[in-house]
């Protein structure tokens, strides 16, 4: 190939769109690939190398950016909270609420019995108020919001006092160490990775003006440890007039789970709850919207009313508030809790899914596909940095196929189905969709085997 055979940018607009390798992308797109893929080749072509043809350059970039664009996917890996994916699926009210508010014009910040401008998200607050008996209640839109939101109004250019061990780091190389130092708030360590107690807290909170503990949700230290408890911190803190701020993580709204007959079940083992947490003397319990409580993405801090009215007050509270949609999603959502529908919300309802049925979908989908099957004992896992080491068990789907490349062509379909491999197989685990996708996973399964998987 040579100069005089680069296509101009038109040229090559229209062989993309004809050749169907476009993938209905927008008409600028378009032409600004052509035009970058055009300029590569020619460059490629003066350095002296034999580069791919400016089609094939486009072609391979359209298809890249066709598969980046958010869409909806199957969640079949048996990780009920996925990060990659997501994380919580909200209840169809949830979602339907969130698209009625974005489709129209919607009482956000008006008042409709008193006809002037009010707050943001009433309505959310008293439902999160009732449902964790917290004094007052504020949302944002996620849970590093909400504590970068709660270091600045309460601690910037101050010590805020906090274990060494509870300096973590969660996914996407997020810090909290440089999370806290970007508040402006003068980070004071006590104790040790793995061992830190309530004495070594009362050493230094003299002249504070926070305390914080944080529950390490995606990791477990073992072994020679020992841990100051909520109540121990709490009231270490206020004995030297200092708050404490408890990052509890996950938003599990109630350690009894009394949505659930019985007993707690095992794999909720150590997860704080947030009534439990505030009833142990937090000042402020933060958590995330989308994580246990099953709803979309926000952030959420419960706690007594004159810390709330200090941080709804500062300046960083609008830069974080939560979008119009994301809001009614979150009202809906903790309507269900208090209305006891909690079962109804996806996340739980998966959790809590009985191993007969598990058993009789699994079955139903290795009868269905042209594949290899049998049903294995394994376990689902809550996901998305919550409960660390906690598994579900269960029973999964297992294919004798060539995985890796069953995996990549399920992913590469228009409604991609994601799955998971495990010792050369690949494992489709039900327990992370809902019985109306059984039907779509089989008939994914069923034409990747047709072309080879």
């Amino acid at each position: 190939m040579s100069l005089r055979d680069l296509p101009g940018v038109d040229t090559l607009c229209t062989t993309l769109t004809t050749s169907q390798t476009a993938h209905d992308l927008p008409a600028m797109v378009i032409t600004d690939v052509a035009r970058r893929a055009i300029e590569r080749t020619r460059a490629a072509l003066i350095a002296g190398e034999d580069p791919p043809s400016a089609e094939t350059t486009a072609a391979n970039e359209l298809a890249q950016l066709a598969q980046s664009a958010t869409r909806p996917v199957i969640n079949a890996t048996g990780v009920l909270l996925h990060t990659n994916l997501g994380r919580a699926a909200v209840h169809p009210r949830a979602a339907e609420a969130a698209a009625t508010t974005l489709r129209s014009s919607s009482n956000l910040e008006f008042d409709l019995a008193t006809q002037h401008r009010g707050g943001r998200s009433s309505y959310g607050k008293s439902l999160l108020t009732a449902l964790t008996g917290a004094e007052a209640a504020l949302i944002v839109n996620n849970n590093a919001a909400a504590l970068f939101l709660t270091l600045a109004a309460l601690s910037s250019g101050h010590r805020t006092v906090v274990s060494r061990g509870e300096l973590i780091e969660i996914g996407g190389s997020f810090r909290l160490p440089e999370l806290m130092a970007a508040t402006g708030a003068i980070i004071d360590e006590v104790g040790t990775t793995n061992r830190t107690r309530k004495g070594d807290y009362e050493r230094v909170l003299m002249g504070a003006a926070l305390a914080l503990k944080v529950h390490p949700s995606n990791y477990q230290v073992a072994g020679f440890t020992e841990e100051a408890s909520w109540a121990e911190v709490a009231d270490a803190a206020h004995a030297h007039g200092v708050p404490l701020a408890a990052d509890v993580g996950s938003g599990l709204l109630d350690a009894t789970v009394p949505w659930i007959p019985g007993p707690p079940p095992k794999w909720l083992t150590n997860e704080p709850g947030v009534r439990q947490t505030l009833e142990d003397g937090a000042d402020l319990v933060l958590f995330s919207g989308d994580k246990l409580i099953g709803g979309p993405q926000a952030g959420i801090i419960v706690g007594t009313r004159d810390l709330i009215v200090r941080l709804s007050k500062h300046p960083i509270a609008r830069s974080v508030r939560i979008s119009a949609g994301a809001l009614a999603a979150l009202e809906t959502t903790l309507a269900l809790y208090a209305n006891d529908q909690t079962l109804e919300i996806p996340f739980w309802r998966q959790a809590t899914a009985q191993r007969d049925e598990l058993s009789e979908r699994h079955q139903l989908l290795i009868d269905s596909v042209p594949l290899e099957g049998t049903l294995i004992e394994t376990e689902s896992v809550p996901g998305a940095g919550t409960v660390p080491g906690a598994g579900i068990p269960t029973v999964a789907a297992a294919f004798t196929c060539d995985a890796d490349r069953t995996w990549a062509d399920l992913l590469r379909r228009r409604l991609p189905v994601v799955t998971r491999r495990q010792d050369g197989r690949l494992v489709v685990d039900l327990r992370s969709t809902d019985r109306d996708t059984d039907q779509l996973v089989a008939e994914a399964l069923t034409e990747v085997a047709g072309t080879g998987g």
